[in-house]
């Protein structure tokens, strides 16, 4: 994927991202601000739509949800989670549909939208593409410092892609960051070991 090159943090001044996990039950948001080069949690949610038969008024939610984030927020940068492919032809559909209207919203206010897959962006986070959700949970935890624990993962899925997104255009090597580590005996890295080379991810 290539490097967005619409925006540039700038040191010294807060700058926002909003990260989104498309759903068309639940919808997963977290913000993450990055002030000094030092990273924080703003925000984190879910948007509850399963009550909601219609998916047109889904859709209007979705979107009436993202218009009160960003201008709540004003971030700099939309990271969306990319849906992966499942069996199931009209899950799809709704969750593209879903994902649609949140990249819509973003453009009325004139915020590109960035797509991350989410192998890349659990590779990002632990070093391991296919890492559990409660991986990922951790390793934010440390790196942005809360204790919470959400009850949707919709919510701490959705802080992921905004920090997948911060590493991609605060240095896109730190993208391939997990690629360049050494593996010893052919044997497979382990998590502590990530952890241990990693250290300037993890707040003391």
């Amino acid at each position: 994927m290539a490097i967005p090159k619409f925006k540039i943090l700038v040191q010294h001044k807060k700058q926002i991202i909003l990260g989104i996990d498309p759903g068309t039950l639940v919808m997963g948001y977290g913000l993450i601000a990055i002030e000094n080069n030092k990273i924080s949690l703003v925000e984190m949610g879910v948007l509850h739509l399963s009550k909601y038969k219609n998916h047109p008024e889904r859709l209007s939610l979705i979107f009436k949800k993202m218009e009160m984030l960003i201008k709540t927020h004003k971030p700099m940068a939309v990271a969306i989670e990319a849906p992966f492919f499942g069996k199931n032809v009209q899950s799809m559909l709704k969750l593209g549909r879903a994902q649609g209207v949140a990249i819509a919203a973003a453009m009325m206010h004139d915020l590109e939208a960035i797509e991350y897959a989410p192998r890349k962006i659990k590779q990002s986070i632990t070093g391991k593409g296919a890492a559990s959700k409660e991986q990922v949970w951790g390793m934010l935890q440390r790196i942005l410092n809360f204790e919470e624990r959400p009850e949707y993962m919709d919510a701490t899925d959705a802080v992921g892609v905004a920090l997948c997104h911060y590493y991609q255009i605060k240095n896109p090597l730190l993208a391939e960051a997990a690629n360049t580590i050494k593996k010893t005996s052919g044997k497979k890295q382990s998590w502590d070991s990530f952890l241990l080379q990693n250290q300037d991810r993890v707040k003391k």
